[in-house]
C-alpha cells in the first residue's frame, strides 16, 4: 500500500545521491532535501505495477474509427464526383485529386474537433457531436479558403460531398458503437472498476451497471469508508470488499483494475481526493468521480474554478427558446416526409386490421401532453373493439409495477395486432400528432390521464416537454422496463435534451424495432 509521509533515512534522491538533511534556502522558503525526495517519490511512476493490458480494445476502436472515417470520406467524394461530373476527363483531374485528398481533410477536421479523444468515445453523445462539428468546421474552412484564395470549387461537388460525409460519418460511428455494445453484452471490452463509497450506494451502482452494460464498467471490488462496519463481501451483488479507502492501492493490484470510481461521500474531501489521484497517477489507473446530481450531464455542466476549488456549474434545462423552435420545425418536416413515405403502408395495414376483426381500423385515445394538456392520440387498432371494458377484469394480472398496465399475453390483442405491436407499426398514425404539434418525434412516453392523476410531484416533470413517438424508454427496453426505470429514463431525457441526443435516439430506435424485445 502506498503511504504518504516523511521520507525514511537511507532512501536515495535524484540520481542515486544519498539524502542530505541540510536545508536548501530559496527566497523565503526553506525546503529540506528530504522533503524534495518525498515529493519525487510521491509523483514518480510506480515501475513495480502497471495496469493490465485490458484496454487494448480502445486502441482497436480508435484504429477502426479512423479507418471508417477515411472510407466514408473517400466514398462521399467519389459519389459527389460521379453525380457532378459523371466521368473522368482532362478537365476533372483536379477533382480526382481533390477526391483522393478528401479523406485526409476529413480526418484532419475530426482531429481538430477532438473526435479521436478517448474521453469523448465509447458512450454518450459527445462522439457524434464531434463528428457533426467536424462537418460544420470543414464546410466553413472550405468557404473561407475559397473566398480568400479566389479558388473556384464546383458547388455541386461541395453540396453533395460535405453533407454526405457528415451523415455517413455519424452513421459509421453509430454502427461501430452498436458493435461495441454487443461485445459488452457478452462481457468483452469492459473496464475493471474498484468502487469507493458507502455500502448501499456501491451496491446500487453495481446493480445499475449490470443492467446497463453498454457503459462498459465491471465492478471488481469495493472499498468502504473508514470507521464503518467492515465485511468481506457485498453478498447482495456478489462483489468483494477490500477494506477501507486507505486500501485502494491494494484493491487495484489484487483485482487488476484499470479504473477507480468514487461515489459521493463526505469522507472523500479535497485532501483525500488529491492523495488518491496521486496514488492512481503513479500506477496509471483512471479516476472517475460521481457527483450527487442524477441524470444531469453533457452541455449543461461545466467546471469553473473558484479560488482554486473546482466548482461544477449546472445550467438550467432548456425548455424553451430557439433550440426548441428548431426542434419543432425538425419534427414536423421529418413527420410530413415520413407520412408521405409510410402513407401507402398505413392504408394496407388498416385494411388488414379491418379484415382481421370488426371495428374501426384506427384507435383514438385521450393522452396527456405538454404542460398537462390533453389531446387525442391516433394508433392502428391492435385490440378487439370492446377491449377497454375488460381491462378491470385483468388488473390482477398486470406484469408491471407502478401505474402502467401491461401483459405479455393480453387476451384482448388481435392476431394482426400482435404483429403490429412487435414492430411498433401500430404507432405510425402518431405521425399525424407530430405534424399537428401535439407530440414530438422524440420525448417521454405519452401517459393516460388516469396515470397522470397518480403521479408523484417529481414525476410530473415529464410533462414539461412534448411526449414522443419514440424515446429513451423505447430504445432501452420498452415494456420490459420497470415503472421506476421508465420514469428515470424519461426524466434523463427532459434534463439533457439536445438535437444530437434526438438523432442518436432515432438511430437507436431502428435497431430496437429490429430486435423487437419488450414489444407486447
Amino acid at each position: 500500500m502506498t503511504t504518504f509521509g516523511v521520507a525514511k533515512p537511507g532512501r536515495r534522491g535524484v540520481g542515486g545521491v544519498g539524502l542530505d538533511p541540510r536545508p536548501v534556502v530559496h527566497g523565503d522558503l526553506a525546503v529540506t532535501r528530504t522533503a524534495v525526495a518525498d515529493l519525487e517519490e510521491l509523483t514518480a511512476p510506480d515501475r513495480s505495477y502497471s495496469v493490465p493490458d485490458s484496454l487494448s480494445w480502445q486502441r482497436r476502436y480508435l484504429w477502426t474509427a479512423a479507418g471508417l472515417d477515411g472510407g466514408v470520406a473517400l466514398l462521399a467524394g467519389a459519389v459527389a464526383f460521379l453525380l457532378r461530373f459523371g466521368q473522368v476527363g482532362a478537365y476533372t483531374i483536379p477533382y480526382v485529386v481533390l477526391t483522393l485528398l478528401f479523406p485526409f481533410a476529413w480526418m484532419l477536421a475530426l482531429l481538430v474537433s477532438h473526435a479521436y479523444e478517448r474521453r469523448f468515445l465509447f458512450v454518450g453523445n459527445d462522439e457524434y457531436r464531434r463528428v457533426l462539428n467536424a462537418g460544420i468546421g470543414l464546410t466553413a474552412a472550405l468557404a473561407v479558403l475559397s473566398y480568400a484564395g479566389n479558388v473556384q470549387v464546383a458547388r455541386g461537388y461541395v453540396v453533395v460531398a460535405l453533407p454526405l460525409v457528415t451523415v455517413a460519418g455519424v452513421a459509421a460511428r453509430f454502427a461501430l458503437r452498436r458493435r461495441l455494445f454487443r461485445l459488452r453484452n457478452r462481457g468483452d471490452c469492459m473496464r475493471r472498476v474498484v468502487v469507493l463509497g458507502y455500502e448501499r450506494a456501491a451496491a446500487n451502482f453495481c446493480r445499475q451497471l449490470r443492467r446497463e452494460r453498454y457503459h462498459g464498467m465491471e465492478i471488481v471490488g469495493v472499498c468502504l469508508p473508514p470507521h464503518r462496519p467492515q465485511r468481506p463481501r457485498l453478498d447482495d451483488v456478489g462483489v468483494d470488499v477490500f477494506g477501507t479507502f486507505d486500501d485502494v492501492d491494494r484493491a487495484v493490484r489484487a483485482t487488476g483494475a484499470d479504473t477507480v470510481a468514487v461515489l459521493a461521500c463526505p469522507e472523500m474531501d479535497s485532501s483525500a481526493m488529491r492523495r488518491l489521484s496521486w496514488t492512481l497517477e503513479r500506477t496509471g489507473t483512471d479516476l472517475v468521480v460521481s457527483t450527487a446530481l442524477l441524470d444531469v450531464a453533457g452541455p449543461r455542466t461545466t467546471i469553473r474554478p473558484v479560488d482554486g476549488l473546482p466548482m461544477l456549474h449546472v445550467e438550467h434545462a432548456e425548455l424553451s427558446g430557439s433550440r426548441r423552435i428548431l426542434k419543432g420545425l425538425f419534427d414536423r418536416v421529418v413527420a410530413m416526409l415520413a407520412l408521405v413515405v409510410a402513407g401507402p403502408l398505413m392504408l394496407v395495414l388498416a385494411a388488414l386490421v379491418r379484415r382481421d376483426t370488426p371495428g374501426s381500423a384506427f384507435f383514438r385515445q385521450v393522452r396527456v401532453g405538454k404542460d398537462g394538456k390533453e389531446f387525442v392520440l391516433y394508433k392502428l387498432r391492435t385490440m378487439y373493439a370492446d377491449a377497454e371494458r375488460h381491462q378491470e377484469q385483468l388488473n390482477e394480472q398486470n406484469e408491471l409495477d407502478g401505474v402502467l398496465f401491461k401483459m405479455r399475453q393480453d387476451p384482448r390483442v388481435t392476431p394482426v395486432g400482435r404483429t403490429l405491436r412487435r414492430f411498433s407499426l401500430d404507432e405510425l398514425p402518431q405521425l399525424l400528432n407530430v405534424v399537428r404539434g401535439q407530440m414530438s418525434l422524440v420525448g417521454p412516453r405519452p401517459p393516460l390521464p388516469i396515470e397522470v392523476a397518480q403521479y408523484p410531484e417529481d414525476v410530473r416533470r415529464r410533462l414539461v416537454v412534448k411526449p414522443g413517438l419514440t424515446g429513451l424508454w423505447q430504445v432501452s427496453g420498452r415494456s420490459d422496463l420497470s415503472w421506476e426505470d421508465s420514469v428515470r429514463l424519461d426524466l434523463r431525457y427532459v434534463e439533457n435534451w439536445s438535437l444530437t441526443f434526438d438523432l442518436v435516439i432515432l438511430l437507436r430506435t431502428v435497431t430496437a424495432l429490429v430486435r423487437t424485445s419488450g414489444a407486447y
